[in-house]
C-alpha cells in the first residue's frame, strides 16, 4: 500500500500526495515504511521559508512565488501553516484560500497544516510533510508559517533559504532587533512598498545589517539582502526570485547548504529518539514515571535521581 502511494505521488497524484501528509500528521504507525519508500528524492528539493508578523503579506508573496516558479519549469509545493481552530484543532485554511489560483495546476501542491499548539511558527509535522513532497517530485517547497511573534525562528532550522517578510508602518525594523529575526533572515522583503514609510523601513534594515555584522562577519560570508515589492501586483516578485538563486549557489559554493542539511537531520533524529522514548515511559518495567513523580514531590528523591533511575529501566 506505502509503495503504490510513494509511486502514484511521485507520479503527480494530489490524492496520493495528500494521503501521505494525512499520515505523517495523525503520526500512522507507517511512518518509517513512508521515510523508507520515498528514499533519496526527499531530500532533494530546495526549501524555502516566508514568516513574517500577521498582515505583512505572507500568503500573496507565497501566491506570487509560486507564479513565477511555474513560468521556469518548476514544479512546487507550497506547506502553508496555520492558526488551529478553537474548536476543532485543525487548520482554518486562511492561506490555502488565498492560493486558489492554482488550485487546478497539476504542477503545484497546496497543503494547509494546522499548529495545533505547537510553538515556533511551524506544525509538529512539518518536517516529514517536507520530505512528503519532496519526495513526490517538488522542485521547491514553501513553508508558510503562522503570523510568527518575536521569538518564534523555528523556520530557520528547516529551510534552506529563510524570507523575512516586512511591511512599512508596522514596527518590523524594532521587532527585528527584540526578535533576534536579524540573525535568522537570508532575505528580507519589504512588501506592501508602495505605501508610505516603506523606504523607511528599507533603510532602517539596511543599517540593522551593517551594524549587527560589523566586524563580525567573516569574508565570504552571506550578507542578508534586502528587497521591495508590492506581491498583490506581482512587483518585485522576480528580484526576489534572483536573489533566492543568489542564495542557493552561495550554500553550495561554500559547503553551507550540506551543513544546513545535516544539521536538520540531527535535529529531526532527535525529536524522533525523543518522541519514541517519551512513548516508552508508560511501558518500562520497575517504578514508573508517576511512582519517581510522587517521590520527587515528596522530597523523597532529587529529579536527577530519579530521570537516573528512569533511563536505567531503558537498559
Amino acid at each position: 500500500m506505502i509503495a503504490d502511494l510513494v509511486e502514484r505521488a511521485r507520479g503527480g497524484d494530489p490524492r496520493a500526495v495528500a494521503r501521505l501528509i494525512t499520515m505523517v500528521e495523525s503520526g500512522d504507525q507507517s511512518l518509517p515504511e513512508i521515510a523508507a519508500a520515498l528514499g533519496e528524492q526527499a531530500v532533494k528539493a530546495e526549501v524555502i521559508g516566508i514568516t513574517g508578523s500577521p498582515g505583512v503579506g505572507k500568503s500573496t508573496t507565497t501566491n506570487e512565488l509560486v507564479r513565477a516558479l511555474r513560468k521556469r519549469g518548476k514544479r512546487v509545493g507550497v506547506l502553508a501553516v496555520d492558526p488551529s481552530s478553537p474548536f476543532t484543532g485543525g487548520a482554518i485554511l486562511g492561506d490555502r484560500v488565498r492560493m486558489q489560483d492554482h488550485a487546478t495546476d497539476p504542477g503545484v501542491f497546496i497543503r494547509s497544516m494546522s499548529s495545533r499548539g505547537h510553538l515556533g511558527g511551524l506544525a509538529a509535522a512539518t518536517p516529514a510533510a517536507v520530505r512528503v513532497l519532496a519526495g513526490a517530485g517538488c522542485d521547491i517547497v514553501l513553508v508558510e508559517t503562522v503570523g510568527v511573534g518575536q521569538a518564534e525562528v523555528e523556520i530557520a532550522s528547516l529551510a534552506d533559504t529563510t524570507l523575512v517578510l516586512l511591511a512599512p508602518g508596522m514596527g518590523d525594523a524594532i521587532q527585528a532587533v527584540k526578535a533576534g529575526i536579524l540573525e535568522i533572515a537570508d532575505i528580507f522583503v519589504v512588501n506592501k512598498a508602495d505605501r508610505d514609510g516603506a523606504d523607511n523601513t528599507y533603510r532602517d534594515i539596511q543599517g540593522m545589517i551593517a551594524l549587527g555584522g560589523s566586524g563580525e562577519r567573516e569574508p565570504g560570508a552571506w550578507r542578508p539582502r534586502v528587497l521591495k515589492t508590492v506581491s498583490a501586483r506581482s512587483e518585485g516578485i522576480d528580484e526576489l526570485l534572483d536573489a533566492m538563486t543568489e542564495h542557493r549557489d552561495w550554500l553550495v559554493q561554500t559547503g553551507q547548504l550540506g551543513q544546513r542539511r545535516r544539521l536538520r537531520a540531527s535535529a529531526e533524529i532527535e525529536a524522533l529518539a525523543l518522541a519514541e522514548l517519551r512513548s516508552r515511559f508508560s511501558d518500562l518495567p520497575g517504578e514508573s514515571l508517576e511512582t519517581l513523580a510522587a517521590e520527587v514531590a515528596e522530597g523523597r528523591l532529587d529529579p536527577y535521581a530519579a530521570a537516573t533511575k528512569l533511563l536505567s529501566s531503558l537498559d
